[in-house]
């Protein structure tokens, strides 16, 4: 969808969009007794991998327990490791 500027600008609506098909793919969890997983698990998992990749990149140590803050971050730092 293209505007020719801000003052002609057309908000999308649900009509715009193509016909999305989901497709469910239920992986058992097998460190719980029933296999369940949470809601929000799938999703909170690769942010800290960029973040403690994003810090290795950075200051070359990997940092390997959560949280990554700062004060870990200079200990880390002062401590040398790598």
């Amino acid at each position: 969808m293209d505007n020719a500027g801000f003052l002609d600008y057309r908000v999308p609506v649900a009509s715009d969009l193509p016909m999305i098909e989901a497709v469910l793919v239920e992986v058992p969890n097998t460190r719980h007794p029933f296999g369940v997983r949470g809601v929000g698990e799938v999703p909170i998992v690769p942010p800290m991998a960029a973040v403690g990749n994003a810090i290795r990149d950075a200051i070359g140590i990997r940092l390997h327990s959560l949280p990554m803050s700062p004060p870990k971050v200079r200990a880390a730092l002062d401590a040398g490791q790598g």
